[in-house]
Parts: structure tokens; sequence; C-alpha cells
């Protein structure tokens, strides 16, 4: 894929190896909040523990699971929009964060190449700011684009490119539908020029209608820009459609990986097929024909998961074997790793 054309000749980060295959690199990455019991952090939510994975540059990554997996705080952490408890993350070769987060590199550095689309736009665009001083902001506080003027035609650039009019720069985000509001997000997250996108479930907020024109519109954009996403959702078949590989996340580790369409042919872990075998089927004939998997009890607690394999309580599959010790990710086939001691 192309490179991303840069702003006023600024593209690459200085010392970035760009012979290094992966863009991004996430190593056994961990974020724990504590949870307070009167005037002492007693216990602590696991929302991500361990994950490790990769995305090459241009690719799409889609990270699946049912709410409360961790999806959104892994992808928030890779940002370092929260701090991560531990792990490491490096991004073009170079490390973003590494072991203890006191010990860090500043993030700022990385901002410009890191950026993110929020669930709900509504909620993520300042109610009193216009569109044009959103757009903007970014520009302004890494010093892109000249002057004003300049900056200015930037703006109109990136609301034309997301598909809004240009006189759209003088109104304010409640006068936006909930479609218009998520371009406007979109030019955000573009204005400073990034390599790498978190698409924090960008169309689960948005009408049905709505959603494929986002969806091909990101794809357009990758397709133009070279740009990698790490893309969160809960439709399959939305992250089928979109992603070259696709994690399965549940209860705050990856239990699955591998290409998109492999994972969909030939799931191997149980939480898998359970997600796969829920996903609607518009054809009526084939989804009276779809046997689905009910999975018996609740998710477990985040503070207090299960030993072992953490899906062993709710696994059609689990044995006593299941408690003793946590399966590792493992390869059973070029590309498909899984994580369960049963297969």
């Amino acid at each position: 894929m192309p490179e991303p054309n840069g702003v006023n000749g600024m593209n690459d980060m200085s010392g970035m190896n760009h012979k290094n295959a992966n863009l991004l690199e996430v190593d056994g990455l961990k974020k724990y909040f504590p949870v307070k019991n009167g005037l002492f952090a007693a216990k602590r939510v696991q929302a991500v523990d361990g994950v490790s994975l990769s995305i090459a540059k241009g690719e799409t990554l889609g990270l699946v699971g049912e709410s409360g997996c961790g999806k959104s705080t892994l992808g928030r952490s890779i940002l370092r929009l929260i701090e991560p408890t531990a792990g490491t993350v490096r991004f073009g070769g170079e490390t973003v964060f590494g072991g203890s987060a006191a010990k860090s590199p500043n993030p700022n550095r990385f901002r410009r190449k890191m950026q993110i689309i929020f669930q709900d736009p509504s909620a993520s665009l300042d109610p009193r700011m216009t569109v044009g001083e959103i757009v903007r902001e970014a520009l302004d506080i890494h010093n892109i684009g000249g002057g004003r003027k300049e900056r200015a035609e930037r703006v109109r650039e990136l609301l034309s490119r997301v598909g809004l009019n240009t006189e759209h720069a003088n109104r304010y985000p409640h006068e936006f539908s909930g479609g218009q509001q998520q371009r406007i997000g979109i030019a955000r997250a573009l204005a400073v020029d990034p390599s790498f996108i978190v698409c924090d479930e960008p169309i689960s907020a948005l009408d049905v209608s709505i959603q494929s024109q986002i969806v091909n519109m990101l794809e357009d954009m990758q397709k133009e820009l070279g740009l990698t996403y790490l893309f969160i959702a809960h439709d399959l078949s939305v992250v089928k459609h979109i992603s070259d590989r696709v994690a399965v996340m549940y209860l705050g580790k990856v239990v699955e990986l591998s290409n998109a369409d492999e994972l969909h042919l030939h799931p191997l872990h149980p939480y898998t097929k359970t997600l796969i075998s829920a996903a609607p089927i518009p054809d009526p004939r084939k989804s009276r024909a779809n046997k689905r998997i009910i999975l018996e009890g609740d998710l477990p607690s985040a503070i207090d998961p299960p030993s072992g394999c953490r899906f062993r309580t709710r696994c059609p599959i689990a044995k006593p074997s299941c408690a003793a010790a946590e399966p590792p990710l493992r390869e059973v086939s070029p590309g498909h790793t899984v994580a369960c001691s049963m297969i």
C-alpha cells in the first residue's frame, strides 16, 4: 500500500525502523483497575491480562468479544489514553512504553501517528466547539499547517474527504446526525496524518444504513493513505468484511487469532464457535438450519477470574484438568493460534 501523505513534509517519525514488517507490536499488555474496599484498594479488575499481538503495516486486525471482555481497554491502553499496568508496546520499531508504566517514554511524541475513532460520536465531540475548531485543535496543538489560513484550508480538505460540506465547519456538533458526527470524529483523527488508528466500535451507535457508508469510507481511506487499523466491533459480519485477521477476546485474554476467512470457516476455540453461531444469517433457510450454541452461566467477574482456562466455567467441552493451568496461545496451523488445552 502507498505511504500516507505527510503534512508539510513531516510524515515520518525520527528514528522509525521502516524495515520492521509489523507497525505495532504488543507484548504481555496488562491493565488492572483497583477496586476500593473502604480506604484500601483490596482487589483489582483484570480488564486486560497479558495480551500479545502484532499488526502489520497496512493491515486491519479485527477484535471481537462480548461486552466487558476488555476490547476497548486494550485499544486505549495501546494508545496510552489510559496507562497500562505492565507490558510492552512498540510502534514502528520504537517503544511506546515498556515494563513499568512509570518508566515509560513520553507518549506525546507518538500522538501524531496513533489516533482513535470513538464509539459514541456525540459524547466524543465538545458541544461548545464548532466543527472547524474540533478538527483544527490537533493542528494547533502539534503546530501543523503553518498559519491560520493554511489550517483552515486543511480543515476544509478533511471535511470534504469524509463527505461533509466545507460550510459545516461553522456549525456545532448537535446540529448533525449520528452518522455525520462520526464523520467529524474521523476527520479529527485524520487531521495529524496518522499511520495507525484504533477504531473503537465506530459503527455500533449508528443506523444500519449508515454503518456500511462508514465502513466503506474507512476502507477507501486505508487504500489511499496506507492506514493500519485495530477495528473493534461486535458485528462479526462487519469484522469479517473489513479485517485481514481477527482476534477473539474473552475476559481480558485473546483466546484465538487467525485469518478472517479461516476463523469463520474453521473456528477452533469453543468461545469462537459460540460467537459465530450467534451471528444472524440473512438467508432464512440457512438461519433455521444453523445450530446455535447456548452458553450456560454468567460471565465470570474480572475481579476474581476462574483458575486455569477462564472460559472453562461456561465451556461445553471443559474437563477438570482445564482448571489446573492456563492454556497458552499456540499455533495449530500457519497463522492460526488458539488457547485451549482440548484442541
